[in-house]
């Protein structure tokens, strides 16, 4: 694939392309802390008798993130580095064993995310307590927001005024919340359901575009009606980084920022390859 480049003085420098590998750091970064912040919250949300699909719900968006950056490099791969060279059989049944293994993964995401929401609207109330000073024998966190705190003697009268609680995870109740951060809980379930599948869905419109520029068509209603239902899915993803903003989870909407980044690369890259397609025709 040709590349773009700018000459300053006896050096060149291929801007999109630089951009771009900054973008793909980003997102390795992103991934590593949020390895960090899904082993914090595991602390509070399992424990010794936790289920094999208890611990990757625990870690679902590690394993969501893995996923993604595995796609990432197939389509770095399919749209650039590889587009203008035929797969052997060998590299084209790995690449597709790859995507199947992150296909089952974001799979897995999606249905970690659902039992989730099962969850938090299965919310079981804490009957007879007023105060969460009364349940400081119980070895409970207090979640609000997404912050997860061990209730303990010297912070149980400070972490919430309300005298209604809620366990958020039946039936091991470990987590308890008060009625309004189980009203933030259920907006951020929602939140982190719709965005998967939105992102599902944009993948979906990339693969069926790599599949038809495979076969050298590049042009037609399909491109346009693509165009359009991307429009509004990237639309979605501007929707749910508004809230986390609005909620002051900053690093998941500058996570989001970056991985719309890493794909608009992608999109620039199928553009180009689209576009070199329709020279070779003429």
């Amino acid at each position: 694939m040709n590349a773009k480049v700018i000459n300053i003085g006896q050096h060149s420098l291929d801007v999109r392309q630089t951009v771009k590998w900054i973008v793909y750091s980003l997102l390795l970064v992103n991934f590593i802390l949020y390895i960090r912040d899904d082993w914090v919250i595991a602390g509070h949300t399992l424990h010794s008798g936790s289920s094999f699909l208890q611990l990757t719900g625990a870690f679902a968006t590690t394993i969501d993130e893995s996923a993604w950056m595995f796609l990432l490099i197939l389509f770095e791969l399919e749209t650039y580095l590889l587009s203008d060279e035929p797969l052997s059989r060998a590299k084209t049944l790995l690449m597709q064993g790859i995507r199947v293994i992150c296909y089952i993964s974001l799979s897995h995401t999606l249905y970690a995310y659902a039992i989730n929401l099962v969850e938090i609207y299965g919310a079981v109330p804490l009957e007879g307590i007023t105060s969460l000073c009364q349940i400081i024998e119980q070895d409970v966190s207090y979640a609000s927001n997404l912050v997860y705190t061990k209730v303990s003697e010297i912070n149980c009268a400070v972490l919430s005024s309300a005298n209604q609680f809620v366990y958020i995870d039946p039936p091991n109740h470990f987590i308890v919340e008060d009625h309004a951060g189980l009203v933030i809980e259920k907006q951020l379930g929602w939140i982190d359901l719709i965005e998967a599948t939105t992102w599902l869905l944009i993948l979906l419109t990339i693969e069926i575009t790599v599949w038809l520029q495979d076969r050298n068509i590049s042009e037609g209603p399909v491109f346009k009606l693509l165009t359009r239902i991307k429009v509004v899915l990237y639309a979605m993803l501007w929707g749910a980084i508004s809230y986390w903003i609005y909620r002051t989870h900053y690093m998941f909407a500058w996570d989001e920022f970056v991985w719309i980044a890493g794909f608009f690369a992608i999109e620039m890259n199928v553009v180009e390859w689209r576009n070199e397609i329709n020279e070779a025709e003429v």
